[in-house]
């Protein structure tokens, strides 16, 4: 669990200048200042890495460089639909990388590896079809609609869908793990303890 809370925060971390761009533009409504701003702040997160000597990795450099890029088109431009759409760049990134059989596996205590590895390659392809939906969304979104209506939408889509499939998951591989104990162990129901968390 503390693995997956991890992948979560280094994945908010790699959005962070699109997230502060976003939000510095609903309250300045100012193009200009918040992709400036954001693409500073992409800067200074990798070169706060540099400074500490600390490793960084692909995605980060990445992220980096699609801030830069949507960045500069977005000031050419003055159109904020390019920042809109670089998180679509990193769903599908992510997406792909979950198409690897097993992802999840680092995330997961041993009891479940034993007990449903078939369950958590499931769960890890849905969490990739996840992604690339919730990429195509937001790019229809960014295309269709203004920064504000972009912004709510894709805020909460991202929240609860993310929540949503942790649960769903969580809840079906530890109600189908506790079921393959139960069995293996030949207890039953009642006598049959708990799955550790």
């Amino acid at each position: 669990m503390k693995n997956l809370f991890e992948a979560g925060k280094l994945l908010l971390l790699d959005m962070a200048a699109t997230l502060f761009f976003l939000a510095l533009y609903l309250l300045t409504h100012n193009v200009p200042l918040s992709v400036v701003l954001g693409m500073v702040l992409g800067t200074a997160q990798i070169g706060w890495q540099v400074a500490r000597r600390k490793p960084i990795d692909t995605m980060q450099w990445m992220s980096l460089f699609l801030v830069l890029g949507a960045g500069t088109v977005t000031l050419i431009t003055n159109d904020p639909r390019f920042m809109m759409i670089k998180p679509s760049v990193i769903y599908i990134i992510v997406g792909v990388v979950m198409l690897k059989r097993g992802w999840m596996n680092r995330y997961l205590p041993p009891i479940a590896i034993e007990l449903v590895p078939d369950i958590a390659v499931m769960v890890g392809y849905a969490w990739s079809g996840l992604m690339f939906f919730s990429a195509a969304l937001n790019v229809i979104m960014a295309l269709n609609f203004d920064v504000g209506t972009w912004s709510a939408t894709m805020s909460i889509y991202g929240i609860v869908s993310k929540a949503l499939m942790f649960v769903i998951g969580y809840t079906l591989m530890r109600t189908i793990g506790v079921a393959r104990k139960r069995r293996l162990a030949g207890d039953s129901p009642r006598d049959a303890a708990p799955m550790p968390s």
